[in-house]
């Protein structure tokens, strides 16, 4: 095995170390951006449903206020007003869903289904719990849900506590079963906003593609270089003394020198070469004399 081939093998090894390490942290890493982009978006989403509840409950409920003796208005209701309009973003964008649930509403259309369940009791068991992510595998690729308590404040009790309390109309409209005996300070439900991680994580995908094409290229690039510098000023130079040397081996004294320009350790190698070539011309020609 020649020095080039021994060269080369352990260029090789360290290559595939190398894109193997690159590709590993390369791969987290847009992985976990891609996560992180999700979970702002999240959080962008949650920000603004509060924002849309603010608003309902401090400049639009009292405006509707005198009028609640002619019936129940639900958009007088903070939640209801937050899902409204997210209907009409998730027009746009079906893939996004945006859920204020509780395991006992009102509206029996708020009312989770299995997984979400699960988040709620999550909440439930843990009251100190302030945000939970989860993630589940849907048909159109994986949802990333970003969920926050719905925690029962004085306001609330004013149409949850009892039937007798509250609204006649929204009795009448949802019935006297549903949505009552909530208790100050109670994790009722929980506000869910799950958003499709298939866009980010294409876009991850092409990001990680694109670096590993560019690691191969560089890492390619450098072998060849190195190649070349190793064939120019390592492996030619030192064919070169070794034709020689096995020139004056042969006997050829007539043989030329091989002159090597530079300043570097093959440079140095062929002048010792040739000062032993040199003085082995002399010894030869003293012993004939």
């Amino acid at each position: 095995m020649n020095l080039k081939t021994k060269f080369n093998l352990v260029m090789a090894i360290a290559f595939i170390v190398g894109v193997g390490l690159a590709g590993t942290l390369s791969y987290r890493l847009v992985q976990d951006n891609a996560r992180r982009e999700v979970l702002e978006q999240a959080g962008l989403m949650v920000g603004e449903a509060g924002a849309i509840s603010e608003y309902t409950d401090h400049e639009i409920a009292p405006l509707l206020g005198p009028d609640l003796h002619r019936g129940f208005l639900p958009q007088s209701i903070p939640f209801w007003a937050a899902k409204t309009n997210f209907r009409t973003v998730q027009k746009q964008f079906p893939d996004y869903s945006f859920d204020q649930l509780a395991l006992n509403p009102t509206n029996p259309a708020d009312r989770p289904v299995d997984w979400q369940a699960d988040i709620i009791n999550a909440f439930r068991r843990d009251p100190s719990r302030t945000e939970l992510v989860t993630q589940r595998d849907t048909p159109t690729g994986p949802l990333l849900s970003l969920s926050r308590p719905i925690a029962v404040a004085k306001d609330c009790l004013q149409c949850h506590s009892t039937p007798a309390a509250a609204p006649a109309g929204m009795v009448d409209l949802y019935g006297p079963n549903n949505g009552f005996g909530w208790n100050l300070g109670e994790i009722v439900g929980a506000q869910i906003v799950s958003v499709p991680m298939r866009v980010a994580l294409d876009r991850a995908h092409n990001t990680f593609v694109t670096v590993m094409i560019g690691i191969v290229v560089v890492l390619l690039v450098v072998i060849l270089l190195l190649n070349v510098l190793l064939h120019f000023m390592i492996i030619r130079p030192v064919r070169g003394i070794a034709a020689s040397a096995n020139e004056v081996s042969m006997g050829n004294m007539e043989a030329p020198e091989y002159t090597v320009r530079g300043k570097d350790e093959i440079a140095s190698l062929a002048a010792s070469f040739n000062r032993m070539r040199r003085s082995l011309a002399n010894a030869m020609a003293m012993i004939n004399e």
